[in-house]
């Protein structure tokens, strides 16, 4: 049962049992550290419960807007209209005939995005990924400074807004602008919303629900599939996935604002409104809450001075250990942005039945992320992190020594792969928050993610260079993971030891480990 709240059976116990509950509460409080904070709301509770309830849907949209592309503007088979003798990409053909057996309508066809304007369907995916990067610094500054619940709200509302506004327009380029407004109020809700749940949620869960803050997105995606079967026209399609923000509207009433975040902003009252609210879902003492937050601010007021010193950016790549950290940790998020949103759309570019292709490689990514937390539970983040990204590597590679037309193998192939990033992605969220230390985790788990988005940036056009040779795709998508597997050879297990708290920790953190291990080495072989 949770740590710092009580089971059903707990909050019913006789009276001359309540000591033995107490004293087991105060037991795990100590065990887990936890600060008065923590204390007073619990690790885990119906509280806790009930706001990630509300909370976690908001990455079905993030899914849905991420990955529509491939059902907005795929590849069509069309001809020459004006002069059906004419190659359909000669100078002298000015229109084209589609084949609308698959899609009614779609941005290529309505557009005429084919022939020389081909990439423009992948130009309008990179500039939405770079919406997503400007999204999560500009909404990660706006939380810091106005709050969890406030910047949230505003994502939403900007989400719905330009999310219909680009199913109504009739222009091209008023599409691509509307969907990176889309796209930065998506990856505000992004950074918002992880922010707040790990605030709330103790340590003791904290890795699971990092893991399970994932599962919605899987769901999206294998949704995403339903939508466009029904829906075959885009603009129907666009406006489905969007509208789904009203429910979302909701959150000015239903999402508390982070009580971590009003007590480090000085809004003590505030901060203990809600731990007492916490505390009672959970059926937690409320009686000291007060008394201890301000005592605690007291005591976090007379250490000001001497933690006043921040981390920068330029602190991850100082000194050499954790410069070499930085860059093998930040390559591998550049791995899963490329890859697994590559991968995604490529299997879209597969033969076969495109909405069955997706929904199967979609199905498959939720037994993948349900996995990463019995693997990393098991084998720790570096053995999690090599496997994964080996699988991905390897599976794709074999495609390259398929034939094309085995449409099926390649995306069972393709999905494999699929798999090994649905496993990657949630490691490396949780190994960068261990391995950075807590000066500059904010600032080195935040670059490692705008690593990410160049990744997902390029992806789009990684994906479509099967028209230059079908073998490129899989080579890269396979490539580029084995060396993140590589890579992660030279970081250090985190799993089992404490956090590096300053910038000298995290210089020796790894270090010293690998010293400890050659000593032990060489002792061994003295006998």
């Amino acid at each position: 049962m949770p740590a710092g709240s009580f089971s059903p059976k707990e909050q019913h116990v006789p009276h001359h049992l309540a000591w033995y509950v107490a004293a087991k509460k105060e037991e795990s409080d100590r065990k887990w550290s936890l600060d008065p904070i923590q204390r007073a709301m619990g690790q885990l509770g119906w509280w806790h419960i009930l706001v990630c309830a509300v909370v976690f849907p908001l990455k079905f949209p993030v899914a849905w807007h991420q990955m529509s592309i491939i059902f907005l503007g795929p590849s069509v088979n069309y001809t020459c209209a004006s002069d059906p003798s004419l190659d359909r990409c000669d100078a002298g053909c000015t229109s084209w005939t589609y084949d609308n057996s698959t899609f009614a309508t779609t941005i290529t066809t309505e557009w005429d995005l084919v022939c020389g304007n081909a990439n423009l369907v992948k130009l309008s995916q990179t500039i939405f990924m770079f919406g997503i990067l400007v999204g999560g610094v500009v909404f990660g500054s706006l939380a810091d400074k106005y709050g969890r619940r406030p910047p949230l709200v505003i994502a939403v509302i900007i989400q719905l807004v330009t999310g219909v506004g680009a199913a109504v327009i009739g222009s091209f380029w008023v599409f691509v602008v509307l969907r990176f407004l889309t796209a930065v109020a998506t990856g505000g809700t992004m950074v918002t919303s992880f922010v707040l749940v790990m605030e709330i949620i103790g340590p003791k869960w904290r890795e699971l629900f990092s893991v399970l803050y994932q599962i919605p997105f899987n769901l999206g995606h294998l949704t995403l599939a339903g939508f466009a079967y029904f829906l075959r026209e885009w603009r129907q399609l666009q406006f489905a996935l969007s509208i789904f923000s009203v429910l979302m509207l909701s959150y000015y009433w239903l999402v508390p604002e982070s009580p971590r975040y009003l007590f480090t902003s000085g809004n003590v009252d505030g901060a203990v409104t809600v731990l007492e609210q916490a505390a009672k879902r959970n059926n937690l003492p409320t009686d000291t809450i007060r008394n201890d937050i301000e005592q605690y601010a007291k005591e976090k007021t007379r250490n000001a001075s001497a933690n006043a010193s921040k981390g920068n950016v330029l602190d991850l790549f100082r000194t050499p250990n954790m410069r070499a950290k930085t860059l093998y940790m930040c390559f591998n998020w550049f791995v899963c942005g490329l890859a697994f949103f590559g991968v995604a759309q490529y299997i879209g570019h597969a033969g076969g039945d495109i909405y069955t292709n997706v929904a199967i490689s979609a199905a498959l990514e939720l037994p993948g992320t349900l996995l990463c937390i019995y693997m990393m539970k098991a084998y720790g983040r570096k053995k999690t992190l090599i496997f994964s990204n080996t699988l991905t590597g390897i599976s794709m590679l074999a495609i390259a020594f398929v034939p094309s037309s085995a449409s099926a193998l390649n995306v069972a192939l393709a999905s494999v792969g699929l798999i090994g990033m649905s496993i990657s992605f949630p490691t490396v969220y949780l190994y960068a928050g261990e391995l950075f230390p807590t000066v500059v985790r904010n600032v080195g788990i935040g670059t490692a993610s705008m690593i990410a988005r160049f990744g997902s940036m390029i992806a789009p056009f990684v994906a479509g260079m099967g028209s230059i040779a079908y073998w490129l795709p899989p080579c890269i998508f396979g490539l580029v993971p084995l060396v993140g597997a590589f890579c992660v050879f030279f970081l250090p297990e985190t799993q089992g030891h404490p956090l590096p708290e300053t910038l000298e920790d995290g210089e020796n953190f790894g270090k010293r480990h690998t010293a400890a291990n050659g000593a032990a080495g060489v002792e061994n072989g003295k006998h």
